[in-house]
């Protein structure tokens, strides 16, 4: 798994810092959550593949988090993508992009699927899932979370001491089947153990809120705005944002293992305050910047 942050500011997108975008790499599967102006480019500086995405998770319909949809569908559009794009959203997500694409003249030779989603769990897959709470921003907001399943680790030194060796009987104990072994029959808690799945939430444009909270609760990694400094909590109470402080807050009281702050008001050239006023409630805080890559 590996996460690679595409854009760490706000609505004005600085010389350092593009429109919001932070792309999340899981085995054949490729997230977007949301997709700000320019992120194409930002794709081509990362060294990612455009075609790597394979869902589009957007948080709310600003332009900032959103400019970048139909430059993005229209490039895939003319390559050999040959795979159906889903895109995700709060209600209202089909229309707006029904919209866009009369706004624009070209030809959309790719399968999209847009699923509109108001809260709760909107995928299930073998591997993992992906959850959704409303937010506090004025509009309809979402934040997400990545939830990776319980993995089934096979010990070697277990395998040897049953006499089983490499081959079919090993993928049906990972996959969770008992076996049978010269007469003995083995289950997969004999020779393996079971790894908790990680988990990645994000949350960006919203006031401190109580959902807050529970999407980040026991994150591995938890990606949040902080746009403002403390001193300016009252403005980010007025357009419904949050500082580093309370961004920290929620980290230390929902048990976060990183805290990774994004979405920087373009008043901030050096952010290391925002980092500092963090790392005072929650030491593991980091400031984002573009194109910075976490292996997980």
């Amino acid at each position: 798994m590996e996460i690679t942050f595409l854009g760490t500011s706000s609505m004005v997108p600085t010389r350092d810092r593009n429109q919001s975008g932070v792309f999340l790499s899981y085995k054949t599967e490729g997230m977007l959550f949301d997709c700000g102006e320019g992120i194409q480019r930002q794709f081509k500086a990362a060294g990612v593949k455009m075609t790597a995405v394979t869902k589009v998770l957007i948080t709310h319909w600003h332009g900032d988090h959103v400019l970048g949809l139909p430059g993005l569908v229209q490039t895939l559009s003319a390559t050999d993508y040959g795979k159906t794009l889903e895109i995700y959203g709060p209600r209202g997500t089909k229309d707006r992009i029904a919209h866009l694409f009369k706004a624009f003249v070209f030809d959309k030779d790719i399968e999209l699927k847009i699923i509109e989603v108001a809260e709760g769990r909107l995928y299930d897959g073998k591997d993992f899932a992906l959850e959704a709470l409303p937010m506090e921003h004025g509009i309809e907001t979402l934040g997400y979370a990545f939830i990776e399943k319980d993995r089934r680790k096979i010990l070697p030194r277990k395998l040897q001491h049953f006499g089983i060796r490499p081959g079919p009987i090993v993928g049906k104990l990972q996959e969770g089947h008992a076996v049978t072994v010269k007469g003995k029959a083995i289950s997969p808690d004999d020779v393996s153990t079971m790894e908790k799945g990680r988990k990645v939430a994000y949350i960006t444009d919203t006031r401190l809120c109580e959902n807050c909270f529970a999407l980040a609760h026991q994150a591995d990694i938890l990606i949040c705005e902080s746009t403002y400094a403390s001193s300016l909590e009252g403005k980010g109470e007025e357009y419904s944002h949050m500082t580093a402080s309370q961004a920290a807050q929620i980290a230390a009281r929902a048990g976060v293992g990183k805290l990774y702050l994004t979405h920087f008001s373009a008043r901030y050239k050096d952010v290391s305050e925002l980092e500092e006023e963090a790392r005072q409630k929650f030491p593991e805080s980091t400031c984002a910047y573009d194109f910075l890559k976490i292996k997980l």
